[in-house]
């Protein structure tokens, strides 16, 4: 470790000892963000070309192969990520987070929190708290296992900062789209991205409608999703595989509801299953203890629940009386963990965030979609649940 220290001597692998308290709610620490508009560092590089990119890369691998330790020749045996964050025009950065605030708080009167397509964005925000921490004084950061260098024959991967979410839903269609041509050619026409084709850059298109009109032509990248549906439902095939993409969970949408929150409620969820169909965004199944999310068969779900005794469904959006509800059915899945609630995944090919560390199956139910469908089926099968639940703590009571 000690070479690579002196190699980026602002870096430190423990955490600020006097740390300002972590701001956690979006809208607020995009305020702070715009309010300080962080400079683009005196000392970053530009590459003209791609030789000269190489010739960069193939003097540093020299250098590491006349060193004397082992970080110095195998660097991939240190557990630092070195990151060169692209300095995009402010198009595809500052302007859209500035259209986000603007327009957000033209709409926060109508609800507690903006419209359903704020609230949608604040969901899939990954790409603005990646990108804002990078880009952070080094003593401010919280990834304190990735550093971002500022010559680009150090790093390991290359991060593009363009707020795909928020230009697909503010911005009119065909504005969009050209806007995304014009990213996709900036990137494209980087020396770093005709070295590679783009194996080691990282994209963000955490909304799967988001980048959709040209993302195929950056289907090498290493993409940023919430999850990993490989039926043909999100994504085409051939452009997300799971060697080569990240799933990373996005922002709960309600507030977390701790075990004196779940005890206290507990007796007001009467209702067996609510089905909430969100206009224009993707629909979730709410159980009060129970949160369904069915994907590409939910027009059928809707059949085979709409006359079930204790199901619910609602068509709406998302708004205060949504956020209250919360407590006692749920939205989404990530909304339905920090809830309290058990999800259920309708799903057959479904993969979800930190799958290789977490056990999904310790606090979710995952059910095929034949049987979903079925008549009667899913209402009966989580009233069984309940069933074997009374026994067993009877038995052991007993």
């Amino acid at each position: 470790m000690r070479p690579l220290l002196s190699r980026y001597p602002n870096h430190t692998p423990y955490p600020n000892p006097n740390p300002s308290p972590p701001i956690y709610s979006f809208v607020e620490s995009l305020d702070k963000f715009l309010a300080s508009r962080h400079q683009p560092p005196d000392h970053i590089d530009s590459v003209a070309s791609l030789e000269d990119l190489d010739d960069s890369i193939w003097s540093g691998e020299m250098e590491r192969l006349q060193g004397s330790s082992p970080s110095d020749l195998w660097p991939g045996i240190s557990s630092v990520i070195r990151v060169y964050v692209y300095e995009m025009p402010s198009k595809f950065t500052y302007d859209l987070l500035s259209l986000f605030r603007d327009t957000y708080r033209k709409t926060d009167n109508l609800t507690s929190n903006g419209s359903p397509i704020h609230r949608l964005i604040e969901q899939h925000s990954i790409d603005y708290w990646l990108w804002s921490d990078l880009i952070s004084p080094e003593s401010q950061r919280l990834l304190k296992n990735v550093i971002r260098v500022h010559r680009q024959e150090e790093a390991d991967f290359f991060y593009i900062p363009f707020f795909t979410t928020i230009s697909y839903f503010l911005l009119e269609k065909q504005q969009c789209k050209a806007l995304y041509r014009e990213a996709l050619k900036w990137v494209t026409d980087q020396p770093a991205w005709q070295r590679s084709g783009g194996r080691d850059h990282i994209l963000p298109v955490h909304h799967p409608w988001s980048f959709k009109s040209v993302r195929r032509f950056m289907k090498k990248a290493i993409w940023l999703l919430p999850d990993m549906d490989s039926t043909g439902n999100w994504y085409k095939p051939g452009e997300v595989w799971l060697e080569k993409d990240l799933i990373l969970p996005y922002v709960a949408n309600v507030n977390a509801c701790d075990a004196n929150c779940v005890s206290e409620n507990q007796p007001r969820r009467k209702t067996l299953l609510f089905f909430l169909l969100e206009e224009g965004l993707k629909e979730m199944l709410e159980f009060s203890c129970y949160a369904l999310q069915g994907g590409k068969i939910r027009s059928k779900l809707v059949e085979v629940l709409r006359d079930a005794e204790g199901v619910v469904i609602e068509e709406g959006s998302i708004g205060v009386a949504g956020k209250e509800a919360s407590q006692n059915g749920m939205l989404r899945l990530f909304d339905a963990i920090v809830s309290g609630c058990i999800p259920v995944i309708v799903s057959d090919e479904l993969e979800l965030p930190f799958e290789g560390i977490l056990d999904y199956r310790k606090i979710a139910l995952f059910v095929s979609s034949s049987d979903a469908i079925q008549p009667d089926w899913l209402v009966k099968f989580l009233n069984s649940i309940g069933s074997k639940t009374d026994q067993e703590n009877a038995g052991q009571s007993s």
